[in-house]
């Protein structure tokens, strides 16, 4: 089709959705068509007072069409009809420009100018009419002109106690001679110096004691700037006084009473006196052993109240899996600096069962999983959380020519017990009081049955989680073991691909012998959308690394006692041979808002692991494989690389498919389109490599010279059906470089061949 017929017919159908948009707007309204703002001085500002606009003309897909709008104009406007109102839901009404609120916005962006120190500044507001669209171009201009910087700086109160504290930290102070005089530094040092000082026991402070005078000299740009902390005036009745430094008297346990003070509920309860001055006020049971509600207390009899005493508190009782919902309060003790703290909670249904049901497709090998779980949230009344995990697969297996069976049934159980705190505490160099911490300890079996052969796994291990702030979790894997064994290989298997001497493969053999794996690993992830600091909302960032290490004590006392080896001249142990290994991985993730309906991710994730010692190979757990609905979405589940590596059209080659070192580069934009369906546009590159050459993996091994000519692109659309539990994903990709490929079909970009290049995947949850 010629290019101008295309043109033409896009503006056919701009034209028919704008007439269609013209029959719901009113008689001498306007359509809001776009909003614009215009700083001649600063362009950080303008994109800064996107946020202060308060009416916004209607959302685009992908911040280029008015899909939502074009949506809702279909629709007629008698609602009685059913698919009238479906559009009008789905799609998106047409905003109408309202010129208060305009005004309101001017005055709102006119304000955060002023408050950013830019006190002479005024905004500007116009607007350009379109009569044949029936529509407006809001636009705002801002005029800054000259921004006024903090010069000097005093500190004044009548409270000597409180100046001596805040003096002695005046070097953490958010006020600099030089800064920028703006409204939000001077409301970051309130804020800080009330944290401050109701750490110290100052209870009954407020940020409202704290004032400023800003004082400007004629024909300058510098600020006078003097911080008052008023006196302490209980009520409009009293006098003023010192602020007064609270310590805390009791510490009251209630069970059973509800969260809100009420001494006559209390009356009716009975009372538990623990040591010292604590005390369980409960109706029916205290729910977990008193012993544990002291351990995860932060606020102590005697010692001065601390706001973070209070916060450290609220997080430890978050974590007791028997507590449903806690709240914490405080009386004040007539005529005296004393309060009681009474730490009110409601128990939690302590046994549950859950039941999970999801689909599987693996390269094409569609399938079922299904698990059930039965919990028990209080198992010896300290909180401990008992987990039995019951689960089986099946998947039917298709391309296995000579081979009796076409299914892949998997079934297994896990039992887990989670501790509050618990013995690995002394691994943690930290004050207890900062942390958050348990202990994991679980064991899980697992069977595997293929037409190919049969594994048996068995796991033990013991963990230990800890946090100083909620947006950062540490993990210290102390102990992994993982037995692997293989009870039986199909005789077509061990013909073609272990024993024949012209197919033989070392990397598939390794893997299909009995191994113990025996892990300590640690690994540290954070989220700053967790983090109560981070006021930066347009952009959020993720990071996880971890690194594990296997097999290194057992060699040192191979090494130094002597030991056995097998065949292979490998070490064992209990005849067993284990695998050593170093693996280190970091997946780091950053969300950059856009508007309300738009954002754009990016995603980089990288590992390398080396087999050494007593390991020539990765063991196959430990591998990296490229490709599915989490990576590289234009190739299918384990069906890129290693480098520049052809796979043979096995479906058993994908061992050979896997490395020791992994690359996954994604950008996706995303956009929500209506109701709870939300869309992206993505591309992706990467790809694995080994750290060796391995005969059976030609073109695999990675070479800093010339990686990047091994690294794969994809792109493709994604649909995102996002409900409250969970995220339906269904992602349809295309390879745009193949480095498996020569020639012209390396390139699918210029080249591509749908059935070749074309990838569909189904998921649950965002890739990243």
């Amino acid at each position: 089709m010629p290019f101008a017929k295309v043109i033409y017919i896009i503006l056919c159908i701009t034209m028919l959705f704008s007439c269609s948009v013209k029959k719901f707007i009113p008689e001498n309204e306007l359509l809001l068509d776009d909003v614009r703002i215009i700083s001649n001085t600063n362009v950080g500002n303008a994109s800064k007072a996107n946020s202060y606009v308060r009416q916004h003309p209607n959302s685009k897909w992908f911040s280029l069409v008015k899909i939502p709008l074009y949506t809702y104009a279909l629709s007629g406007s008698d609602t009685t009809k059913w698919g009238n109102r479906i559009l009008q839901k789905i799609g998106e009404p047409p905003v109408i420009f309202d010129i208060d609120v305009a005004e309101k916005s001017r005055y709102n962006i006119e304000q955060m100018l002023v408050n950013d120190g830019y006190l002479h500044a005024t905004v500007d507001f116009d607007t350009v009419n379109d009569t044949k669209k029936r529509s407006t171009v809001a636009t705002y201009y801002l005029h800054e002109r000259e921004r006024y910087y903090v010069h000097d700086i005093k500190f004044s109160t009548e409270d000597k106690v409180l100046a001596a504290i805040v003096d002695s930290c005046s070097s953490a102070s958010y006020l600099r001679s030089g800064m920028p005089f703006s409204i939000d530094g001077l409301e970051s040092e309130s804020r800080r110096l009330t944290s401050l000082l109701r750490n110290r026991g100052y209870w009954r402070f407020r940020k409202d004691y704290i004032t400023y005078i800003a004082d400007t000299a004629h024909h300058s740009n510098k600020v006078k700037l003097t911080m008052n902390i008023a006196m302490f005036q209980p009520s409009a009745e009293e006098g003023v006084t010192e602020h007064r430094v609270y310590r805390i008297a009791k510490v009251h346990y209630v069970s059973g009473a509800g969260l809100h003070f009420d001494e006559e509920a209390f009356s009716k309860c009975d009372t538990m006196v623990l040591s010292g001055n604590y005390d369980i006020i409960y109706n029916g049971s205290a729910v977990v052993h008193p012993r544990v509600l002291v351990e995860n207390t932060y606020i102590s009899p005697g010692e001065p109240y601390s706001q973070n005493d209070v916060d450290r508190t609220y997080n430890a009782f978050s974590q007791l899996t028997a507590l449903k919902y806690t709240t914490i309060r405080f009386v004040e003790h007539p005529d005296t600096a004393l309060l009681d703290c009474y730490i009110m909670y409601e128990r939690n249904n302590r046994r549950s069962v859950g039941f999970e049901l999801e689909g599987t497709n693996t390269a094409g090998d569609l399938g079922a999983a299904a698990s059930v779980t039965f919990s028990d949230k209080n198992l010896f009344g300290g909180s401990e959380l008992l987990s039995l995990r019951l689960f089986g697969a099946y998947e039917a297996v298709s391309d296995l020519s000579g081979y009796t069976g076409d299914s892949y049934t998997e079934y297994g159980a896990e039992l887990s017990l989670r501790l509050i705190g618990g013995v690995a505490s002394a691994f943690v160099p930290a004050d207890r009081r900062m942390l958050l911490s348990s202990t994991l300890f679980s064991l899980k079996y697992n069977s595997q049955e293929r037409p190919e052969f049969d594994r048996r796994i068995l796991s033990a291990s013991w963990s230990y989680m800890w946090s100083k702030r909620k947006d950062r979790q540490h993990k210290l894997d102390i102990l992994d073991l993982n037995y692997i064994y293989v009870p039986w290989i199909s005789d077509t298997f061990k013909e073609e691909y272990l024993d024949s001497i012209s197919n033989r493969n070392s990397i598939l053999k390794y893997n299909y012998e009995n191994l113990l794996i025996t892990k300590l690993g640690y690994s540290y992830s954070y989220n700053s959308s967790l983090d109560d600091d981070d006021r930066h909302e347009r952009v959020a960032y993720s990071l996880r690394t971890n690194v594990e290490c296997s097999g290194n004590l057992l060699y040192a006392a191979n090494n130094l006692f002597g030991g056995t080896r097998n065949s292979e001249g490998q070490y064992t142990f209990l005849n067993i041979a284990y695998a050593q290994y170093i693996k280190g991985d970091i997946d780091f993730t950053t969300r950059i808002k856009i508007d309300e309906r738009n954002s754009f991710v990016v995603h980089l994730g990288l590992g390398v692991a080396y087999p050494y010692g007593n390991s020539r190979i990765l063991p196959f757990e430990k591998r990296y494989f490229s490709g599915g609905a989490n990576g590289m979405r234009g190739w299918t589940v384990r069906s890129l690389g290693p480098g520049r590596y052809k796979n043979n059209g096995r479906s058993i080659d994908f061992i050979n498919q896997s490395g020791d070192m992994k690359l996954d580069i994604n950008l996706e934009y995303r956009s929500h389109l209506f109701w709870k369906l939300h869309s992206a546009v993505f591309i992706d590159a990467g790809n694995i490599w080994t750290i060796r050459a391995y005969d059976e993996q030609p073109g695999g091994q990675f070479n800093v010279s010339s990686f990047y000519k091994d690294i794969a692109f994809s792109y493709g659309l994604g649909l995102r059906f996002e409900l409250d539990l969970f995220v339906f994903r269904l992602d349809a990709a295309m390879k745009a470089v193949d480095p498996a490929q020569s020639g012209a079909d390396k390139y699918p970009l210029t080249h591509p061949k749908f059935s070749r290049d074309f990838a569909l995947h189904f998921a649950i949850g965002y890739p990243f």
